[in-house]
């Protein structure tokens, strides 16, 4: 049954990954990866949360993997940031590339700590 839960918010997140990150690429005149930076801090920040919820006991264990395995797991990647800042370090946009790797650690975390906070607001 887990692994049900895993595909099915998989399926949710696989397309959804693919249709923000084209969304929001194409309002951006830009070198940089907006769209996988979007949807990699977005995966972050719903990833801090339902974690929070299920460490709060709002949340149960399917939930946790139906939201933060299946559709965090797909919604976000970290393949293709890789990918991306490699490409922009090669077209010499090494600028980007660094403020890419910084940004998006930063806030990838940045967005979890504010998703698992929120749930400790919520639920504690």
């Amino acid at each position: 049954m887990n692994w049900l839960l895993v595909i099915a918010g998989a399926m949710v997140g696989a397309p959804l990954r693919y249709l923000t990150d084209r969304t929001v690429q194409t309002r951006h005149d830009s070198v940089f990866p907006w769209g996988t930076f979007a949807v990699n801090v977005t995966g972050s920040l719903v990833l801090g949360l339902v974690t929070g919820a299920v460490a709060a006991g709002a949340a149960s264990s399917q939930v946790q993997l139906l939201l933060g395995t299946g559709l965090c797991g797909a919604l976000s990647t970290y393949s293709t940031f890789s990918y991306e800042t490699l490409r922009l370090a090669e077209t010499g946009a090494r600028f980007y590339a660094a403020v890419n790797v910084l940004g998006s650690i930063a806030a990838g975390l940045g967005a979890a700590f504010l998703g698992a906070s929120l749930a400790d607001a919520l639920w504690s």
